[in-house]
């Protein structure tokens, strides 16, 4: 399945440098290992996108983990960047 998913300036930029490999979102699109996410930067204070986009594929998917913090409803999805595109 391939998602298009918002992503905060302040986390795109890590992703963008390659320093994140990873998203903690609400798995509320019931995400798995081998679907492909766009994720677009938005500035939230302007309202608009940014314009740079990262296609990635999820590699791993973390959850049901309560006992260590990540809350029910909650996944973290490990990354394996495939395209960087800047309108």
């Amino acid at each position: 399945m391939h998602h298009e998913l918002k992503t905060w300036k302040k986390y795109f930029a890590a992703l963008w440098e390659g320093a994140k490999n990873f998203e903690l979102r609400k798995d509320d699109r019931n995400f798995e290992n081998g679907d492909l996410l766009t994720l677009k930067e938005f500035d939230f204070q302007k309202g608009e996108y940014t314009g740079r986009e990262i296609t990635a594929r999820v590699s791993y998917k973390l959850e049901d983990c309560d006992a260590f913090g990540l809350k029910k409803g909650f996944c973290i999805l490990g990354l394996e960047h495939l395209i960087r595109f800047r309108r």
